[in-house]
């Protein structure tokens, strides 16, 4: 038979292990939030902890570890290159321990708390409100900011936890979750059409008005279509309109001033009631991807990886394969 004294040397032991991990991890948690806040006193105002608070516990893990993992000016916070390789692998271990707890809980915990969210703004509006709307009635605990933009933002500056984007990613640090496809068309009024012709190949563009969106067209002079050979080319056109928002490309082109190229989502509902058409289908470019993404490696909490399944199955409902 056990003895009393043994039990409880035994408990004392268990439980200052799990203090011991417990303080750990914490310390983890507040060096990946300065790293990512690029600052000690807004790290300390997100943890809600006090400034000389955060710094002893990165002080105590740089002592741990016996390396400097930030360098600190009195102007910025950056990782050092061992700091930089150390932030992955704690990032890998909250995300583990978080997957730990919710299968200890019986992966049944509510979602509860913010979650961040931006989104190109016509797509975000059509497409990624209606989501956030069905998400939220399902989860009463959860709160949503919806930052829409028509230009890419650094979801770690910004405090962003996920990103809807539309279009060829460039090489980052960001984990990507490929949702679908959207298509880029040029279409025009039919009282355009009736008036000047639809254009029968894109070098008949400069026999017409167009209407040139930045976000879709960065170079308004110039768009791209598929050759005859399947190969890109680019063809000058002299836009007698250029706006900055595809709301503003849509209305002209509803309004007759010429032919606008724009993505297939935001046509689609247009050409459906009859009030737009759509030329030059033979010389569409390849289509554009869509992914769902966030910071690689960073530990995702229920409520945000629950949207991101929410969000990526809707997507795919409607834009995948």
């Amino acid at each position: 038979m056990r003895q009393p004294w043994k039990e409880s040397e035994d408990e004392f032991l268990y439980s200052s292990r799990c203090n011991s991990m417990l303080d750990r991890l914490d310390a983890l948690t507040i060096f990946v939030t300065v790293a990512e806040q690029q600052s000690f006193g807004k790290a300390a105002r997100q943890l809600g902890r006090s400034p000389a608070a955060v710094t002893r516990a990165v002080a105590s893990l740089e002592e741990r570890l016996q390396t400097r993992l930030f360098n600190r000016t009195t102007r910025a916070v950056t990782l050092t290159d061992a700091g930089a390789r150390h932030l992955e692998r704690c990032r890998r271990v909250l995300a583990s321990y978080d997957e730990l707890e919710a299968v200890s809980d019986g992966e049944r915990v509510e979602p509860r708390g913010w979650i961040n969210v931006t989104a190109p703004l016509m797509f975000g509006r059509l497409h990624v409100l209606p989501l956030l709307r069905t998400f939220l009635g399902a989860h009463p605990e959860v709160n949503v900011r919806l930052l829409l933009l028509d230009r890419v933002v650094s979801l770690v500056d910004e405090g962003l936890d996920l990103g809807v984007r539309v279009g060829q990613l460039p090489d980052s640090s960001l984990q990507a979750i490929r949702i679908g496809q959207v298509r880029r068309v040029v279409c025009a009024s039919p009282r355009y059409i009736a008036r000047h012709g639809a254009p029968t190949t894109p070098r008949d563009l400069g026999k017409h008005g167009v209407v040139a969106c930045t976000t879709v067209t960065p170079i308004p002079d110039h768009w791209s279509f598929r050759g005859p050979n399947g190969r890109l080319t680019s063809v000058a056109v002299t836009p007698r309109l250029v706006v900055n928002t595809t709301d503003a490309a849509v209305d002209a082109a509803l309004h007759g001033i010429g032919l606008a190229c724009i993505m297939s989502y935001q046509a689609e509902p247009h050409q459906a009631a009859g009030r737009l058409q759509a030329v030059l289908r033979d010389y569409e470019p390849p289509p554009a991807p869509i992914h769902v993404v966030h910071p690689r490696g960073r530990h995702l909490s229920p409520k945000v990886r629950a949207f991101i399944d929410h969000a990526a199955a809707g997507l795919r409902r409607k834009f995948g394969p």
